[in-house]
């Protein structure tokens, strides 16, 4: 049997690499694309030599982290680092199959001669289909202390698993998730023709957003329900006619037919699958564990198992209920389960207009997703005999609600103060909380009104999930750019 030979090795990391023949004049493949608003933290980290830490780049698939790390590479060279002092490879591709990252570190030093005191950027794409991957970075981390190693890989519940285990001191994690809806806008370049800020008070936390067209405005919100989500469907054309081929196949079908199989040994692959639809379809509604394991036909502990990895493979995201005195249940068998982008539901079931009746629950899990991004929330819903309460934040220094938000995608509740009485019920048995709610609806931007003695600030639910994303990541990129400043230039 022929064996894969050097020459054919070299021949594929100069194809991988084309830095190293054409320099920094040559061309790098995206680096027209826009970036994501996560690109400027991320570069941070990876330019960052103050700790001996591998970057672990993780998040759900086609959301950018290949086109992210091609960036990080242009930007590299821009800024002086020899183009033959970076390497990049995917692990996917088949000529590596079965070779260690320290046999292709080896060949690529030998190539150039690079020792271990060199300042070396070396980015290994789509890591986890190596086998024992960690073991393996974790090594190269502490043999080659002047060398950044920067990994990314899509099936996420293996990496955060991994990584958490066996990479203890050694990784860095950073997750990118889908876009954010400020995002989307930016990306089809209307933000700006669409949205406007109301008013800025020292920080962005404190920025509020109106709508300079609402109705355009909820049109662009309904498509980034549909497709929003992915960059390439953003971008092309043909993957927007038919957006739920693209997500279905090469994201859904991926995750939940090869990649966690694969991952955990799961040999009902079905029965997974028959489980994650029953979910999709359900996205932002209250589940029950009994009928869910009725509905499903799968067992209560399989489902939880299963959940925990459709969980951490950024698949779907579940919420805990709270009581209407804010107080945790000791057993969880109701809960919320969210699409981490709600762009899948309209990929398996069809594509939604803005009267559809899936609206509100789609709006619901919109504005879940921008939340994602933010890793110091910390959410819940309320729900009790007579009413219910969608968003609840409890401090987590003592568990006591701080602020609520009623997501609704309907106008109803500006003419009829009735549907506001579930959440004036919460804030009066909760008198810690801040006596203000914020209440979204379709198109009307009003407020504050008082009812009952509490205060609500009606805004559009597009708005809100547009303000959400941009200060979010507005405050990422403020405390990233605080936490690095004064570090090591690559």
């Amino acid at each position: 049997m022929l064996q894969i030979s050097k020459a054919d090795i070299l021949r594929r990391l100069h194809f991988d690499n084309p830095w190293w023949n054409e320099g920094k004049e040559g061309r790098i493949a995206f680096e027209d694309d826009p970036r994501r608003k996560y690109y400027e933290s991320f570069f941070s980290v990876v330019t960052d030599r103050s700790v001996r830490r591998a970057v672990v780049l993780m998040g759900p698939r086609r959301v950018g982290k290949t086109v992210m790390i091609y960036h990080a590479i242009r930007a590299l060279i821009d800024k002086g680092v020899p183009p033959n002092a970076i390497m990049y490879l995917s692990m996917e591709t088949p000529i590596y199959t079965g070779l260690s990252l320290e046999q292709l570190l080896n060949d690529f030093n030998e190539l150039f001669g690079h020792t271990r005191g060199s300042k070396i950027y070396v980015f290994f794409d789509e890591i986890q289909y190596l086998r024992d991957w960690e073991v393996h970075l974790k090594s190269l981390v502490d043999s080659y202390p002047e060398y950044k190693f920067i990994a990314s890989g899509s099936a996420a519940a293996a990496l955060r698993l991994k990584s958490t285990e066996s990479g203890a001191g050694r990784f860095s994690d950073f997750i990118l998730p889908p876009l954010t809806f400020a995002e989307y806008l930016c990306f089809i370049n209307r933000e700006e023709e669409l949205v406007e800020v109301e008013n800025a008070v020292g920080n962005t936390q404190s920025t509020m957003h109106v709508a300079k067209n609402i109705n355009e405005l909820n049109l662009e919100f309904v498509n980034y329900l549909n497709f929003g989500g992915y960059p390439e469907a953003v971008f092309s054309k043909e993957i927007r006619r038919n957006p739920g081929q693209y997500i279905k196949s090469d994201i859904i079908d991926k995750v939940l037919l090869r990649d966690l199989p694969s991952l955990y040994g799961i040999a009902n692959i079905q029965e997974l699958n028959r489980l994650f639809t029953t979910l999709a379809y359900n996205t932002g509604q209250e589940i029950n564990l009994d009928g869910l394991s009725k509905s499903a036909s799968v067992t209560k502990n399989t489902i939880k198992r299963y959940l925990e990895y459709l969980e951490a493979a950024f698949l779907i995201r579940n919420v805990e209920r709270i009581d209407q005195n804010a107080k945790r249940f000791k057993r969880a068998t109701q809960f919320k389960v969210y699409l981490t982008n709600p762009s899948m539901r309209a990929a398996l079931f069809g594509q939604v207009n803005e009267d559809s009746r899936e609206m509100g629950s789609l709006t619901e899990t919109a504005v879940f997703s921008q939340w994602q991004h933010s890793q110091a929330a910390n959410l819940y819903y309320a729900r009790w005999r007579s009413g219910e309460v969608d968003i609840v934040s409890l401090a987590p220094r003592n568990q006591k609600p701080t602020w609520a938000v009623e997501v609704k995608w309907s106008d109803r509740a500006y003419k009829n103060h009735s549907e506001l009485d579930n959440c004036v019920d919460f804030v009066q048995r909760n008198p810690g909380i801040q006596n203000r709610v914020l209440f979204t609806t379709r198109t009307i931007q009003s407020g504050p009104i008082t009812y009952k003695g509490v205060v609500f600030d009606l805004r559009p639910a597009s708005v809100y999930a547009y303000t959400l994303g941009a200060n979010i990541l507005g405050n990422i990129q403020k405390n990233q750019s605080n936490e690095v400043a004064g570090k090591n230039e690559p």
